[in-house]
């Protein structure tokens, strides 16, 4: 692999778009061409895409043709017509944000700890009766260091 080639390849690892199994991409534009590159997982969706939705192949020939599950190609088909090009980014999955341990309950125990000095186990019951949510007491840690980090 080239300096080049590897630079393109760290690019794409580090925002996430490098195709985790480019030797499944079969099409031949991505074969013979250097322009076409099946280790950007942006540009192999594009092209599925296009094949299907411009050149009329079906949605299962372009599948074995890239590799990939109709499943896969229908969910991010979907996201291109609600997103258009940013739609084909891979997403990170699971939880964005913290959903118990909010803003509030975070500056709450913080002041709580500050004016009665008790201990994060202590708090998870007034957490509980204040607010209506049962926390772990790691979460409660996580939620402060998280306050913490934001302040720097």
């Amino acid at each position: 692999m080239s300096a080049t080639e590897e630079t393109k390849a760290h690019f794409l690892a580090s925002h996430g778009a490098l195709h985790p199994r480019p030797e499944r991409v079969r099409d031949p534009l991505f074969q013979r061409s250097a322009f076409f590159d099946p280790r950007d997982l942006v540009q192999v969706r594009y092209e599925s895409l296009r094949r299907h939705l411009i050149d009329g192949r079906s949605v299962a020939a372009v599948c074995r043709m890239y590799g990939m599950s109709r499943q896969t190609f229908y969910h991010f088909a979907h996201a291109f017509q609600q997103q258009g090009l940013p739609g084909l980014l891979p997403r990170k999955r699971g939880p964005k944000r913290a959903r118990k341990v909010t803003d509030e309950i975070v500056a709450y125990i913080a002041a709580e700890r500050v004016n009665s000095g008790r201990t994060l186990r202590q708090l998870t019951a007034d957490v509980h009766r204040k607010f209506g949510v049962r926390v772990h007491r790691r979460s409660l840690e996580r939620g402060l260091a998280r306050r913490e980090k934001k302040r720097r």
